[in-house]
C-alpha cells in the first residue's frame, strides 16, 4: 500500500485540484492508494509526496497524464439516465432542424470512453431514419476528455460485451456495431463520422473549441470545488450560441449562476437554455 502521512495526503490532494480540478475528501486516501499502489510500484515510489515531486518535473509528462488517468472516474453506459437522450432527439434534433443554416454543433464534455457521444450518433442516426434520411443541419458532435487512455479507447470505438450489455440494446448492437475479435464490437464508421474526439481539460479556456447549440456536461462537476464549478458553468455559457442548451447530470443544478441560464421543464427532464 501508498505510504502516506496526512501532510503528504495533502500534498497530492493540492496537487490533484490544481491539475484537473478534481477535490478529493479529507479521507481518501484509500482510494487514492487502491488507484495509484501499482503506479507507484511500477516507478519505485514510496510516498506521495515523492510521487507529486516527481510528476511536477517536465519531463515525468507521461507519468503526471498516468496519475491523473488513475485518479479519473471514468464511470459510464449507453443513454445514461435515458431522458437527456430522449431530450435531444424528440425536442432538440426537430428543433434546430427548422429554420436555420450550417451544422447543429453539440458537445459532450468529459465523454470518459465514448458511450455519451455515441449514443447522441445513435440518437441522430434514428431520426434521421424517421425523416426519410435526410437533415437540414447537419450534426457535428465534439466529444472531449482530459485523460489519454480514455481518447484512445474512443477513437478505437471498440467495446466488450459486458461493457456493451450496459444500456445497449440487442437492436441496436446488431444496427450500430460490427463484430471484431473474439468478444468484441466495433463502432460502424457512419456512427463515427460526425463525432470529432480531442483532449480538453475542463480548467483551461474553451475559446478554440467554436460556438455550439448544445452542450452535454453530466456527472462531472460533483467532483470540483464549488469555484471552479461556477467557474465552468460560466465559460460554457460564453461557449453556447444564443438559445443554446446546457444539460446537467440528473443530482447537478446551477446554483450561482441563474442569471446565464433558464429552466426548460421537458417532461420528464430538465435542461436549460442560454439567455
Amino acid at each position: 500500500m501508498v505510504a502516506s502521512s496526512p501532510v503528504d495526503y495533502q500534498v497530492f490532494r493540492d496537487f490533484l485540484e490544481d491539475a484537473c480540478g478534481i477535490l478529493l475528501g479529507e479521507n481518501k486516501q484509500y482510494l487514492v492508494s487502491s488507484r495509484l499502489n501499482a503506479l507507484m510500484v511500477e516507478h519505485n515510489i514510496e510516498t506521495l509526496r515523492e510521487l507529486v515531486k516527481r510528476i511536477s518535473q517536465i519531463t515525468n509528462r507521461k507519468l503526471k497524464e498516468a496519475v491523473i488517468d488513475a485518479m479519473t472516474t471514468n464511470e459510464t453506459l449507453w443513454f445514461r439516465d435515458s431522458h437527456p437522450f430522449d431530450i435531444f432527439k424528440n425536442k432538440l434534433l426537430p428543433e434546430f432542424q427548422q429554420g436555420r443554416n450550417g451544422s447543429m454543433r453539440v458537445w459532450c464534455a468529459a465523454c470518459s470512453s465514448g458511450q455519451e457521444p455515441y449514443s447522441l450518433a445513435m440518437m441522430t442516426e434514428e431520426y434521421r431514419s424517421s425523416k426519410m434520411g435526410s437533415l437540414k443541419s447537419p450534426v457535428e458532435i465534439v466529444a472531449t476528455d482530459l485523460s489519454a487512455s480514455m481518447l484512445e479507447q474512443c477513437k478505437r470505438g471498440e467495446y466488450d460485451s459486458l461493457s456493451l450489455g450496459r444500456g445497449l440494446s440487442q437492436d441496436r448492437l446488431k444496427r450500430f456495431f460490427d463484430k471484431a475479435d473474439g468478444d468484441v464490437w466495433r463502432v460502424k464508421p457512419e456512427l463515427r463520422k460526425p463525432i470529432r474526439f480531442q483532449a480538453r481539460n475542463l480548467m483551461d479556456s474553451f475559446s478554440t473549441m467554436g460556438k455550439f447549440d448544445v452542450v452535454f456536461c453530466r456527472n462531472v462537476l460533483i467532483y470540483f470545488s464549488a469555484e471552479l464549478k461556477l467557474d465552468i458553468l460560466r465559460r460554457i455559457h460564453t461557449s453556447l450560441r444564443p438559445g443554446g442548451y446546457l444539460i446537467l447530470g440528473a443530482s447537478e443544478g446551477l446554483s450561482g449562476v441563474k442569471e446565464y441560464y433558464e429552466m426548460v421543464q421537458c417532461h420528464p427532464g430538465i435542461i436549460y437554455r442560454a439567455i
